[in-house]
């Protein structure tokens, strides 16, 4: 059988410190699909390491049964180095506590690093220039010579990953429903994903600003595509970033559901040999992630909210208070913060003391919003 656990010792980067990652492969060497799904990248995000501790007895039964028609690698919690850094008993697993750095940002730009090595390689076979470009990069990634613990654990991932023919990083937000982001031009072909997970909403960006990991690949393949026209070349990788709900979300009872859902999506694809458990949830379609609205305070204070998540919002509504923590009537004033759009309320804050310039609500939309379209869209 071919599920099989991996370990890799990672040296740290002071004397005395090592971390292992874990991970798990399953399915046929030669399969003709490969899937990378990692969850954790925040290491404080949970939800998904739940929901893939429910999906490995299935694939491993699976495998047993000799029903798996892709090859898998799955990464439960992807980022020990952040599993460790725990600060007065608070965990900090979003931000390298060494550089400040967020563990889901900076991933590399690869189609310039590479982009020398691919002239005059293309031609009109459209497998070809895929293996081509996969070629090129995995040179790349095998002339890297990482330094840090970090750069250790990136480059292994993006050798897991850079020739899979789907990505899928498992997060969360911090309060919020199911949603997806993923890049436009792999819409409609990821809404049966969206409509196995029942996402409230799917949100798409060429480049969301941040270097985020489910970009880099559709990111290759689109660059690839505009410096070589004439030339067919697939968006070979289906890549999206799974948001299950909120960091608290971290039950059994959700992570057997989504861990589910998943396997239907596998199944439904052809890449395992199995029944689909009940019918697919219809997901809205996509829409533009310039289209949401990241409401922000302009000052501290406590919130108090007056919107569920799901709520429908017009422009100008009141979605929370803040009330003062300072000055002349401190605890006494309360200042609305109104929604700038019409849409629903997909995420909240968990914690209601936040400063000045902290992210409160995403509101989804339609329209494309004035100052979001060619600027950093994400919260940090």
């Amino acid at each position: 059988m071919s599920f099989e656990h991996h370990t890799l010792a990672i040296a740290g980067d002071s004397p005395g410190q090592e971390t292992t990652l874990h991970w798990y492969s399953a399915g046929p060497e030669d399969a003709p699909i490969k899937v990378h799904m990692q969850a954790a990248l925040h290491a404080d995000e949970q939800p998904g390491t739940i929901a893939i501790h429910h999906l490995l007895p299935k694939l491993r039964e699976a495998d047993q049964a000799g029903q798996l028609r892709a090859r898998f690698f799955i990464f439960p919690s992807v980022n020990p180095l952040g599993l460790s850094t725990r600060v007065l008993h608070r965990h900090i697993g979003r931000y390298d506590l060494e550089t400040g750095v967020n563990y889901n940002r900076r991933w590399p730009d690869l189609y310039p690093v590479i982009a020398k090595d691919l002239a005059g390689k293309f031609g009109p076979d459209a497998d070809a220039n895929i293996s081509v470009i996969r070629k090129a990069v995995g040179n790349w990634l095998d002339a890297q010579r990482p330094v840090t613990a970090a750069q250790k654990l990136r480059l292994h991932v993006m050798k897991s990953a850079y020739d899979a023919d789907l990505v899928l990083d498992l997060h969360c937000d911090d309060e919020s429903l199911m949603h997806i982001f993923t890049s436009p031009e792999l819409m409609p072909g990821l809404q049966d994903l969206a409509d196995r997970m029942g996402v409230a909403a799917t949100l798409t960006a060429e480049d969301s600003g941040g270097g985020s990991f489910d970009e880099v690949l559709p990111s290759l393949y689109r660059k690839a595509q505009q410096a070589n026209p004439g030339f067919p070349i697939p968006m070979a990788c289906e890549a999206a970033t799974l948001e299950y709900r909120g960091q608290a979300d971290t039950h059994d009872s959700l992570g057997r559901l989504d861990a589910q859902g998943l396997f239907d999506f596998f199944a439904g694809r052809g890449w395992i040999e199995a029944p689909v458990s009940s019918p697919a949830i219809g997901a809205p379609p996509p829409t533009p992630f310039e289209a949401t609205e990241v409401l922000r305070t302009d000052r501290p204070g406590l919130l108090a909210y007056r919107v569920e998540l799901g709520d429908v919002v017009t422009a100008g509504d009141v979605v929370a208070d803040l009330i003062a923590m300072d000055g002349p009537e401190a605890f006494l004033a309360r200042t609305p913060i109104r929604a700038g759009t019409d849409g629903f309320i997909l995420s909240r804050a968990s914690a209601k003391y936040v400063a000045a310039g902290a992210a409160v609500a995403k509101i989804v939309g339609t329209e494309i919003l004035p100052g979001r379209a060619g600027s950093y869209l994400l919260e940090d």
